[in-house]
């Protein structure tokens, strides 16, 4: 069954169109600044300071957890009161929890930056951002949510070489200050003035078995739903990070692996652009069933051929999944249940889902100890996404759900 949102009516295109590019500068800044600079700047600072590479991506570990937990709270307030003052809040934290991290002295400090950087992630990256698009889009919510999608890609195409540049000419400790300051100056007031209009009221339930959000997170759809989402993120990620090591275990150089990984980033940009005309000839079933299946197939290639060609043919391939899998989950909820109760939904959905990507690296790394070889790694990740495939056939309500009294 496929739930249809109905638009708020209020939300006109001026507002419209004001706060679509408004979050399209914010995510681009927010994600580069906050996500993208720590991989360019991990070697620097473990150099500079000498802690070890493992304790410092432990750190940035730490805050991507603070970040699914504190994504729980926020869409419950995204619901009642809109995105300004959440994501306006979270952009005001982001200053001193990255002064902290830049100028920490010790381990400690550093690891306290972080964790307060993470708190700041869970309320001005991706989930607020869509929960904000859905609700003042209505019917149009699937459009804007590729738009944004697909600037928010820009991330790291804009901050990581401007972060590499910054840290050659000065220090990670001064490049992270420099960073501060720019998050600052764009989304601060990018949120607080940009983010500015009435919040719509929530659409009504589809049906009225809709319209209890604790009988929907109880359900067996949404339980399947967000099993699916962790597995599959998973695998998708724990792949997309370690691909460079795969790749030099091929015979690849280093600069043609970073190549081929860069690669994959433009097939997201093209999963997203095919989105749409994807949605409209399939069901929701056959998006997230497709998609893991998919993923499982691209994994598992990547762990079987050997060839420079058709690895970077395959590169490509997971990454337009990748694309692809971002709107899948960005639209899960209002394919199933519909809108009215999308920010605390889909902050339930994502918590597990930002806990995995952020164990994917050091679980892939295990992994690799464990089978001995990145080719058997990626085969055992191709398994887990294929049985994220079969769970998600589980992920569609009955109709009608059974609501707990």
């Amino acid at each position: 069954m496929t739930a249809t949102q109905t638009g708020p009516a209020s939300a006109g295109a001026g507002l419209r169109r004001r706060v679509l590019i408004t979050l399209c500068l914010t995510e681009i800044t927010s994600w580069g600044i906050l996500y993208y600079a720590f991989p360019v700047l991990s070697v620097s600072i473990s150099a500079d300071t000498g802690w070890s590479l493992p304790m410092l991506t432990a750190a940035f570990s730490l805050g991507q957890l603070a970040a699914a937990l504190t994504g729980i709270p926020v869409g419950r307030i995204l619901d009642r009161i809109g995105p300004r003052t959440v994501m306006t809040a979270g952009s005001v934290l982001a200053i001193p929890a990255l002064i902290v991290v830049a100028l920490a002295p010790n381990p400690v400090v550093f690891f306290l930056g972080w964790l307060v950087a993470g708190v700041a992630m869970g309320a001005v990256l991706y989930p607020p951002a869509f929960a904000a698009l859905t609700r003042w889009y209505g019917t149009d919510h699937v459009k804007a949510l590729m738009i944004l999608t697909l600037a928010a890609g820009l991330a790291s195409t804009v901050f990581a070489p401007l972060t590499a540049v910054l840290v050659q000419r000065t220090d990670w400790r001064a490049t992270y200050l420099v960073l501060t300051l720019v998050l600052a100056v764009v989304t601060v007031p990018g949120h607080l003035f940009g983010l500015r209009g009435p919040w719509p009221p929530a659409p009504p339930p589809i049906t009225p078995h809709h319209d209890d959000h604790q009988a929907i997170a109880r359900s067996p759809a949404f339980v399947a739903l967000v099993i699916a989402l962790s597995l599959g993120a998973f695998a998708a990620f724990a792949g997309v990070f370690n691909l460079v090591p795969l790749l030099i275990e091929r015979g690849f150089s280093p600069s043609l692996a970073a190549l081929t990984l860069g690669l994959g980033g433009a097939g997201q940009v093209l999963g997203r652009l095919g989105y749409i005309p994807l949605m409209t000839r399939t069901t929701p079933a056959a998006r997230i069933v497709g998609a893991f299946a998919t993923t499982a197939i691209a994994t598992a290639l990547l762990g079987w051929v050997t060839t420079v060609f058709a690895l970077i043919a395959v590169s490509i391939g997971a990454g337009l999944i990748r694309g692809i899998m971002t709107l899948v989950q960005a639209t899960a909820i209002t394919d199933r249940w519909g809108a009215t109760h999308y920010g605390r939904l889909n902050g339930l959905m994502s918590a597990p889902v930002v806990v995995v990507m952020a164990a994917a690296p050091f679980a892939g790394t295990a992994l690799m100890s464990w089978t001995g070889t990145w080719a058997r790694t990626y085969l055992v990740l191709a398994v887990i996404a294929a049985v994220a495939a079969v769970i998600a056939i589980a992920t569609i309500p009955r109709t009608p759900e059974p609501v707990d009294s």
